[in-house]
């Protein structure tokens, strides 16, 4: 079990990062809910972590935070819900507020996530209330601001085209994940920031 990652974050294209221990790359997939909390590309980054091995895939998911990370491993203790959708739940909202859907039977918030039917969210809170009864206080990850001024043209495409991209990767069919982005676009918009704002909008 890889339950620990330290090294230099050298790639980060959400929801993936790359980060190089000792001369190795390892590549991780990380909810977005902690992806606004990461450094910038080139410096050091420790990630908690949880290893997937599957008969096609052997997959590394990271958390900036272990309470992140423990939720994750509750969520995909879950009937019905995998990895994907474990992460798919962690970058629409973070991990007080599906603790708090859970404990509050919040099914129509829960159902606003991509691959989150109303079967599925109702399993969730039945499976999940008492068992993350033990995170009730968690405090929010938090979500800083990543925008930096004005971008060129150019790179404000390919933000919009990185969040598309991603919101895709997290489960959102690809028209719909546009029509998002195209909603929140700002001319001074990162990605990650068209991500978080897209994700917020789908609540």
């Amino acid at each position: 079990m890889i339950g620990r990652i330290s090294g230099t974050l050298i790639e980060r294209t959400p929801p993936n990062v790359l980060i190089d221990v000792g001369g190795v790359g390892y590549e991780i997939q990380i909810p977005m809910s902690c992806f606004y909390s990461l450094p910038e590309q080139g410096e050091s980054v420790v990630l908690h972590t949880h290893f997937v091995v599957r008969e096609d895939a052997q997959l590394l998911f990271g958390f900036t935070d272990k309470i992140s990370r423990e939720l994750f491993r509750e969520l995909i203790k879950a009937n019905g819900v995998g990895p994907k959708l474990g992460l798919t739940i962690l970058s629409g909202m973070s991990a007080s507020q599906v603790l708090t859907c859970v404990q509050q039977s919040d099914i129509s918030s829960l159902v606003t996530l991509p691959g989150v039917g109303k079967k599925t969210a109702e399993r969730l809170v039945v499976e999940l209330k008492d068992r993350l009864a033990k995170f009730a206080k968690s405090t929010d990850v938090p979500m800083p601001d990543t925008a930096h001024g004005d971008l060129p043209l150019n790179a404000e495409n390919n933000a919009k085209q990185e969040a598309i991209e991603a919101l895709t990767a997290l489960g959102y069919k690809p028209a719909q994940a546009e029509k998002m982005v195209k909603l929140v676009a700002k001319p001074e918009s990162t990605s990650e920031v068209l991500i978080r704002d897209a994700l917020k909008s789908s609540m």
